[in-house]
């Protein structure tokens, strides 16, 4: 059975070009080795997920691929092509994560950068905090100076020929990547240093405190200079953290916006009752309109979250839910008939509103 590129990336066949940017980006971190080390499963989704995006992301081939399949690339209407995923990568993410770019340093093992993640809750992203988090971050081993080897000795990488970087043929396109024998050096050791496996780096723990601003959102990444990896020439990388915020029970939050149900009694409604509303810092009151109906929203001004960027400040959204009892006692439902009868609408026939809707829609209909 053929691979389907829409399915890698999850998307239709409909998707535009920002939804198949944001469906790759998604997947890639998702998949990415260094969230995933060792796992080779991971490793072939993400080779998928970056051949894919090679393909709908470029209009001429999406084009051919929508029409012929990937034999139609493969047999030369498209022509075949390379590329580096970690140039596609860094293209996304900057130099911070992944790809070539990521600061490695001459000689390095690893990426000096590390990312890390950070779940806080809604108040906490709305308002600002100080939060303590715990990493494992890596330096040169103290037995073998960061080399890996036992007697300080390499050889050149037969496998990649010393340029670090190997190529995969699959079908019509040829994927570039780094060399996984020597991870990217271009150099293997042959007599592996007995303390760090010849890896050339050990791991500690460390913690440190962080400022959260006021108004993060997920998705948005804090970067502490000098707190990353450690790297055989003792240059030190940035450390990223990731924040995710956790949902609410009652907001939701839409760019600075926040959004609150609050359900009313009909007879509330009805009547234009003043009622007490929740916000982020406390409460407020609002005063109904007679006759509120269900989903009409109201805005309280810089009732929101404040932006991480500037000094706006987003605002409150209160929509009402209109609650209808589910059942009535005998007395209850005589009151509301003789609340009934004093609007003039009988019972069996549409109120007199409603018949000058369906009025409106007929003369409408009758004109087109």
């Amino acid at each position: 059975m053929e691979l389907d590129y829409y399915e890698v990336l999850e998307i239709t066949k409909t998707a535009d070009n920002e939804t198949i940017k944001k469906a790759y980006r998604r997947l890639a971190l998702k998949y990415h080795p260094d969230r995933n080390a060792g796992d080779k499963e991971a490793e072939d989704k993400f080779k998928l997920v970056n051949e894919a995006y090679q393909v709908l992301s470029d209009e001429n081939k999406r084009s051919i691929y929508d029409r012929h399949g990937k034999a139609g690339l493969d047999g030369g209407l498209g022509g075949g092509f390379d590329f580096d995923i970690g140039d596609i990568f860094s293209s996304f993410f900057g130099e911070s994560f992944g790809g070539r770019s990521r600061r490695r340093g001459n000689g390095e093992k690893y990426p000096l950068d590390l990312e890390i993640g950070l779940s806080i809750d809604f108040h906490e992203a709305a308002f600002g905090c100080e939060k303590e988090v715990e990493y494992t971050k890596k330096v040169p081993c103290h037995t073998c100076d960061g080399t890996g080897s036992k007697d300080g000795k390499k050889s050149t990488c037969h496998h990649c020929g010393g340029s670090g970087r190997i190529t995969q043929s699959n079908g019509f396109m040829s994927i570039v990547q780094e060399c996984p024998y020597c991870n990217g050096t271009g150099e293997i050791i042959k007599d592996k240093c007995p303390t760090c496996s010849g890896l050339g780096y050990e791991e500690e723990r460390h913690s440190l405190k962080v400022n959260i601003p006021e108004g993060i959102d997920s998705g948005m990444r804090l970067r502490i200079s000098g707190k990353g990896n450690v790297g055989k020439s003792g240059n030190t990388g940035e450390l990223y953290v990731v924040v995710e915020v956790r949902e609410d029970e009652h907001f939701i939050r839409h760019n600075n916006d926040v959004y609150v149900e609050i359900p009313v009694f009909f007879t509330q409604a009805a009547l234009g009752e003043s009622i007490s509303v929740p916000t982020l810092r406390g409460k407020t009151e609002l005063k109904l309109p007679v006759g509120t109906v269900d989903k009409q929203r109201f805005v309280f001004e810089k009732e929101g979250i404040k932006s991480v960027n500037s000094s706006r400040i987003g605002n409150l959204i209160v929509q009402v839910s209109v609650q209808m009892p589910n059942k009535l006692s005998q007395e209850q439902e005589e009151l509301l008939k003789k609340l009934q009868d004093s609007f003039g609408i009988k019972g069996g026939e549409a109120a007199e509103e409603c018949k000058g809707i369906f009025d409106k829609i007929k003369a409408w209909l009758k004109s087109e």
